[in-house]
Order: structure tokens, then sequence, then C-alpha cells
């Protein structure tokens, strides 16, 4: 007890959220590369049972104190009601968490956690772990990963806004919510809008018009309208656009976890930042803002009309 009693070094990190399928544990690898060629010290700590199939190094995995499968034979439980239960297992069994974290002291962490969306809306388990780390001075930032081909139907993004906003009320940690996979969004289709319509989130009332020219959701209009007006009226969701392959979205990304967690600079990175952000001049992507990519995706776009025109 009196080992415990002692206040914890300050430690920053990320916990990486979002639906299966976004990205996290591939962001949490491609951030940990990145961070290491600045100079920071940082690792992987995957809390998804689920995931045995780690991208990339893991200094600390879940799967030592109980995994998924494991539950579902042992308990006779389905996917969804046996991640809850690794997640109160987790929560019950916070000091093995404590006390592996202590070796990892001097790190900055990111932290994989599973996609089941309940854990971020109303399920208390994985909450409280948050708030866990928090009294053992971890400065962490929730990064929300959201898979950016929902830009390209209005409907689902709406859901997506929804989502977001009741994740932010719920987990109450600085929040960065990211577009992922940006690289791929023009195979998505065409975009109702240009992209910064959907990353700073503006005039919700244009999707609404959009939505009610298709027949299925006329029908639904007011639902919508209310459902915007609970997003407009929080005015807290907007994204950040990130490739995972461009040093220079994940510089962007980067400085907006360091503004909400907290984290600053110190002379050392930042020349290391400066020497790799010069080096990326020239690199296949180089896009430094979200009107670079949307400019690179309307590009595409026109390129793909050309070539129907060409062979008509």
């Amino acid at each position: 007890m009196a080992e415990d009693s002692r206040p914890s070094p300050l430690a920053f990190g990320q916990v990486v959220i979002g639906p299966p399928g976004s990205g996290k544990s591939t962001y949490c690898q491609a951030m940990r590369e990145f961070l290491a060629r600045l100079g920071r010290r940082a690792a992987v700590v995957n809390l998804d049972p689920a995931n045995e199939a780690v991208p990339g190094p893991c200094a600390l995995d879940i799967g030592e104190l109980v995994t998924l499968p494991d539950v579902m034979a042992s308990l006779g439980l389905g996917p969804n009601g046996g991640l809850l239960y690794c997640m109160e297992y987790l929560e019950a069994n916070a000091d093995w968490l404590q006390e592996r974290l202590r070796g990892l002291q001097g790190h900055y962490l990111l932290f994989d956690c599973p996609g089941q969306v309940e854990l971020y809306t109303h399920h208390q388990a994985l909450k409280n772990v948050f708030a866990q780390l928090a009294k053992w001075n971890f400065r962490l930032a929730a990064v929300h990963l959201v898979d950016s081909h929902y830009c390209t139907d209005p409907g689902k993004f709406i859901s997506v806004l929804c989502t977001s906003l009741s994740t932010m009320l719920h987990v109450e940690l600085p929040h960065v919510n990211v577009l992922s996979k940006m690289d791929l969004i023009e195979h998505y289709g065409k975009l109702a809008f240009n992209l910064d319509y959907y990353t700073e989130v503006l005039d919700l009332s244009y999707l609404v018009d959009h939505l009610a020219s298709d027949p299925f959701f006329r029908n639904f209009r007011r639902l919508n309208e209310k459902l915007v007006e609970v997003i407009e009226d929080y005015s807290l969701v907007s994204f950040v656009p990130l490739n995972v392959q461009d040093k220079q979205s994940m510089r962007q990304v980067m400085q907006a976890v360091d503004k909400a967690n907290g984290y600053s600079f110190g002379d050392r990175e930042q020349h290391s930042l400066e020497a790799l952000m010069s080096a990326a001049v020239g690199a296949d992507f180089h896009f430094s803002s979200t009107l670079a990519v949307q400019e690179k995706y309307v590009q595409s776009q026109d390129k793909a009309v050309e070539e129907e025109v060409m062979d008509l």
C-alpha cells in the first residue's frame, strides 16, 4: 500500500478509440514511428482483448490478463457481451495495469482500444479505466477515428456526428475527432460538398436538404432536422483529416492532440520536427491542410471524368 500511495510521475498519451475497421491499430503504430523519429519515446499499449494480430511492436498487451476467445469459451458469451466483460475485468484488475505501466515510465503511451461503440457511448468500464489513469497522473487525450468513407453518404455522416458527440460527452477526456484513410477517399465516391464542409461541420441544414432529395430519407426529414439541431447546439464536433502515409498529415494530428492533452515541445523535438518536415518536401504525399486534401480529391475526380469522356 505504501508503494501505491507514492505520486506517479507525470505522463502523456492518447487513448485511440473508434468503430471497428477505422484504422486504430494502424494509426497507433504509425504515430509511434512518427514520434520516434522526433526523439519522443513512444510505446503502444493494446487494450483490445480481441486484437490477436497487432501490426507492430506492443509494449503492453491486455492479452496477458484476459482474452476475448477465453471469455467467450468459458462463460458462453457472444462477442459483444464477452468484450464488455473483458473491460469490466480490466477495471476490476486496475492494479495489474498500474503495475505494468510502471515499467513504461518516461514513455509517451498510445492506448489501442476496442472498437465496440457501446464502450464509449454508455458503458462505464472503459470510462472508469480512463479516469483511473488520470488519477495515476496520466494526461490523456481521446483520438476518435472515423473512416472517411462516411462522408460520401449524408445519412451515415449524420449518424457519425451523433456518435462522435455522444462519445465526447461520455468519455470526458480532451477529444480530437479524426477522419482516417484520407488517402482512400477518392475511391469511395463523389462528395456532395467540399471536404472542409465535413471537417469543420459547417451549416448542416444543407445536409438535411440533400437527404430530402432521396425518397427514403424524405420521410425522416423532421428526425434529421432534430438530430442536426442537437449536434449544432453543442457545437463540439469537428474533424482533422488523416493520411498515415503523409508526414504533414501526421504532424497536423499530433499537434492537435498535443494541444488537447497539454504536451509541450522540447527544443530537441522541435528541431527534429523541422528536419523531418523539410525532408518531406517532394514526397508523394505532401498536402498540409484540408484544402490540399480537397484539391487532390477534386483532381482525381476530374481525371476520372476525363477518362470516361475519352472512353466514349
